[in-house]
């Protein structure tokens, strides 16, 4: 939905979402802490009125960086609120209203709202920034829900610089990782001495900045992986972001994350290489 503006300075962007699972399901995984950090980033939630809450995107996101706040609302599994108050430089607090409605079929509509008020046009390009952010996220979400709702989580999450154009990054991560060409419902493995990832392509993304491919995995364990680039500040940079589920996640995330920060380091050197 487009950036709705009124005349007491009130800007808002809102999104709807439908995902799968019950609004029990559904509020775990986007009002608490180990919910939210198992699709989004990691993420800390005191899950009460006045709690306090912080998101730490990382430098993975193409600078996105962290947010910290406040809780305003917490009525589970209906109705959950926040403002942030260090989002953007010295821009005012964003409020986030986030609502859960029950649907047949055992699914759930996500409602999500930012607002903030301000005379000023300044942040209207970052705040509609959130509309066309959030919906690869989504993607994750309802992947999580669908396959792993309530399980154990850990991530990796890489990024590097890249000295030559996007496009000509992306056309080396996916030669490298043998995904380029890929399709969605595709199964793809990776390339000999690329890091261990195999699954089934679950979405592919590509615009002016960002380039996204998305797989649900089973390789080097079950998950979602998203292997992309952007540009920021007329550099590029590729990155990962691998979320994984089971009791062994933690583990088996510390080595991936080790592997993949050499191997994108290194992947301006790295030829092309048969599967």
């Amino acid at each position: 939905m487009p950036l709705r503006k009124d005349d007491s300075g009130l800007r808002q962007v809102a999104m709807e979402v439908l995902v799968p699972g019950s609004p029990e399901q559904v509020w775990q995984a986007i009002a608490t802490g180990a919910g939210m950090s198992a699709w989004f980033t990691p993420t800390s939630v005191d899950e009460h009125v006045g709690g306090h809450i912080s998101f730490d995107l990382g430098e993975e996101n193409c600078g996105a960086g962290g947010s910290s706040g406040k809780v305003t609302v917490w009525d589970p599994p209906h109705r959950f609120a926040y403002e942030e108050y260090n989002w953007s430089g010295d821009a005012p607090p964003v409020a986030t209203e986030v609502t859960v409605t029950s649907r047949s079929g055992d699914r759930c509509v996500i409602r999500m709202v930012h607002s903030l008020f301000t005379d000023r046009d300044d942040w209207d390009d970052e705040l509609e920034s959130f509309e066309t952010g959030w919906p690869g996220f989504f993607e994750v979400l309802k992947i999580y829900l669908a396959h792993f709702p309530g399980r154990r989580s850990a991530a990796v999450r890489v990024m590097a610089g890249y000295p030559g154009g996007e496009l000509e990054a992306w056309s080396k991560v996916t030669g490298a990782l043998n995904l380029m060409g890929a399709n969605v419902d595709e199964r793809r493995e990776s390339s000999k001495g690329a890091p261990r990832l195999a699954g089934v392509v679950e979405r592919v993304h590509q615009d002016r900045t960002v380039r996204e491919l998305m797989m649900r995995i089973d390789q080097p364990a079950e998950g979602v992986a998203i292997v992309g680039t952007c540009t920021v500040a007329d550099q590029a940079f590729v990155m990962a972001s691998i979320y994984l589920y089971g009791d062994d996640a933690a583990a088996v995330a510390e080595t991936e994350q080790a592997e993949w920060s050499s191997w994108l380091r290194g992947l301006p050197e790295v030829q092309r290489t048969a599967p």
